[in-house]
This record gives structure tokens, C-alpha cells and sequence, in this order.
């Protein structure tokens, strides 16, 4: 029997937490009229379904779970507008045609921008249309493989809801970002790890985690500070470029979207991003002395080479 997965049911749950739609009007198992498409599972497809035959993403990745969500009508008003099914769509739309990296699994959405005419977003290019049911629901089909990695797909409507005021944290990343950012992290901590002194608990804290922290709750006086407080509200000693690593890691927060595009897993390329804007000599006042010696030498050989 067709089911709905964990990771639809969890984007369902947060619009009928914030949205406001109607139970009944944020469907994802296809209803007895539903034949075949992206709302049926494995034991519901028709032969040659186009929900799973168009691409290796759907075919690889069909199981018993339905892999859409119909979203129906609603309107809320945040930050001094009103908002509605229909903008709700047309933005979600913008953010497939640009390519966001929280929009990677959306097969298509079916919508209508006006309430007179149904469009189709198809990132295969197959279909611009549908039937006219989609003139008072959004209609979004996930490629199969992601339903059943049972990927978030939350982040794209978190950010749609961060950006019209119903959630406050502006600066909410999707998984891709979030990783982006941990590598950023594991990479400074092995560069700075022991250039500070001890923290409360006797270890060398790492100061990578500690300027993101820091830097994410306050950025801009921070970055301008060459000597923050430590925790305990005493005055620790960095170097200037410590502060300047700080500034490029708030840079690369900032325009981390634009990074979307890159494997989260690619260390180099978040290096690049953060290593991009320093100078040699603000690299140089980076590095602890203790591990100056194997730099050099790791570059004379890379030289020589």
C-alpha cells in the first residue's frame, strides 16, 4: 500500500504549523481518482508512468512511497504584507529556475500564479501545463531517489518562511550550506588549533568554533575588535590575523548561497572561499609557530616538485 514518508510528512507539519492550510489540503498518498504520477507508490504506478520512466532518479529510487505534496490554499499576513497560495508558488518556482541548492530534488511544480492559469515548472522539460484541480493547489513532485534516502526537504519552505517573517532565524542554512560551514570549521581547527590559550575546561579551544559562534551572534563589532573577550569576560590576546580569518569566514557566511552549486564535501573549495581574500602575510600571522616548520616544508616540496 502506498505510504507517506517521513521526510513529506515533515514538510507537511511544518506548513500546517506556520501556514495555517487546512489538514485537508496538504495531501501527499494519492486519493482512489489518482492513477499513477508521483503520489503513488510502487504498488499504484501505471505502465510507462512518467513519474518514473523520464528519469534514472525515479527509477532507481521507487518504492512503496508516494514522493508528492499537493499544498492547498491559505493566506497569512507577516511583516506588514499578506501572503498566499499564490505568491507561495510563483517564489518556490523562482528558486527552481534559479537553481538553489534546496530545490535540487523538486522534480515539478504545478501551480497556478493568478487563479485563472495553470503552469508547470518542469526541470526535465517534458510538460508546461496541467489540469485544472491546480488553479486552487500547488502541486510539488521530488525525484524518487530522494524520497527514498529519505532526504530533508524542509529547507526550502524554511527558507520561504524565514523570508516572509514567520520564522526568525534569517539566517537558516539548508543541509548543503550547513555542511559547507562545518568544513569551513574542521579546516580552521586543525590550522588554529592550540594558537589560543586554554579554555575553561584545561583543552585548547578551538578557535574556529569559537569565532563562528561569536561571529554569528554579533559579526560586524567583532570582526572590528582585534582582542575579544573570552567567556569568562576577561580580555584573550589574537593576532590580526586571526581577525582577518574571522572577517573572510563572516564574508563566507554571508554569500554561502552562492556556493550552493559546490559539493559540500569539496574541503577545497570551502578553503578557497575562506583563503580567497586573505593576504600571504595575513595567512603567515595565522599559522601557530608550531606548525609554521611543516607548512614550509610541505610547500618547498609542492615547489620543487
Amino acid at each position: 500500500m502506498t505510504r507517506a514518508p517521513e521526510n513529506l510528512l515533515a514538510v507537511r507539519d511544518l506548513l500546517l504549523t506556520h501556514l495555517k492550510v487546512d489538514k485537508n489540503a496538504l495531501g501527499i498518498v494519492g486519493d482512489a481518482n489518482h492513477k499513477g504520477g508521483y503520489h503513488c507508490g510502487s504498488d499504484r504506478v501505471l505502465p510507462n508512468d512518467y513519474s518514473v520512466v523520464e528519469s534514472t532518479r525515479d527509477s532507481s529510487g521507487l518504492t512503496l512511497d508516494a514522493s508528492a505534496l499537493d499544498v492547498g490554499e491559505f493566506t497569512v499576513s507577516s511583516g506588514g504584507a499578506t501572503h498566499n497560495l499564490r505568491n507561495f508558488s510563483t517564489w518556490c518556482v523562482a528558486q527552481c529556475a534559479a537553481g538553489t541548492a534546496d530545490t535540487k530534488d523538486i522534480r515539478e511544480i504545478i501551480y497556478s500564479p493568478d487563479g485563472k492559469t495553470v503552469k508547470r515548472w518542469d526541470r526535465l522539460h517534458k510538460r508546461t501545463t496541467g489540469d485544472s484541480s491546480h488553479l486552487i493547489h500547488t502541486h510539488f513532485s521530488f525525484f524518487r531517489d530522494s524520497t527514498k534516502a529519505n532526504r530533508d526537504q524542509t529547507p526550502l519552505f524554511r527558507r520561504y518562511l524565514t523570508t516572509i517573517g514567520l520564522l526568525e532565524d534569517a539566517m537558516a542554512l539548508t543541509d548543503a550550506q550547513a555542511a559547507q560551514l562545518a568544513n569551513v570549521e574542521r579546516m580552521l581547527g586543525k590550522l588554529l588549533k592550540g594558537s589560543l590559550a586554554p579554555g575553561p575546561d584545561g583543552q585548547p579551544e578551538n578557535a574556529a568554533t569559537w569565532w563562528l559562534r561569536m561571529l554569528a551572534d554579533n559579526a560586524d563589532p567583532l570582526v572590528a575588535k582585534a582582542y575579544p573577550p573570552e567567556p569568562n569576560g576577561n580580555w584573550r590576546p589574537i593576532s590580526a590575523g586571526l581577525a582577518q580569518i574571522a572577517a573572510q569566514i563572516a564574508a563566507t557566511r554571508a554569500d554561502i548561497a552562492a556556493l550552493g552549486g559546490t559539493d559540500p564535501n569539496d574541503t577545497q573549495a570551502i578553503i578557497a572561499g575562506v583563503l580567497g581574500g586573505l593576504t600571504p602575510d595575513k595567512i603567515a600571522a595565522a599559522i601557530p609557530l608550531t606548525l609554521a616548520k611543516d607548512v614550509v616544508d610541505e610547500l618547498s616540496q609542492r615547489l620543487a616538485a
